[in-house]
């Protein structure tokens, strides 16, 4: 039994260019945790979590990500949390795909 869920996942991923993909490698009662990819240009559009903390783990690449107005990119390996109620998200400015997984929890 293989025990690493990130490789069968990132193989599903390729975005082009302004392209978000995504694919969920955890989803329970309590957490869900989805992987993203971010082509070139691509954006998640800034959005928040009332009742969740949301945690990104930044595994390949740079992201760049927006939090209440502000921005700063980051580089793989990172990990970047966002409390409840924070309106964040993220972009590649970067030539090359870009991926990260998000935990979510407690789910709403």
């Amino acid at each position: 039994m293989a025990l690493d869920l990130y490789d069968d996942v990132r193989e599903t991923l390729d975005p082009a260019d302004g392209e978000v993909q995504t694919a969920e490698l955890v989803v329970t009662d309590d957490v869900l945790v989805k992987a993203f990819a971010l082509g070139p240009g691509a954006e998640l559009e800034p959005h928040e979590h009332a009742e969740s903390t949301n945690v990104f783990h930044v595994l390949e690449g740079s992201v760049t990500v927006v939090r209440d107005g502000e921005s700063e990119t980051v580089d793989a390996p990172s990990v970047v949390r966002h409390d409840r109620g924070a309106v964040h998200g993220a972009q590649n400015e970067s030539g090359n795909v870009a991926v990260f997984t998000a935990s979510l929890c407690p789910l709403p």
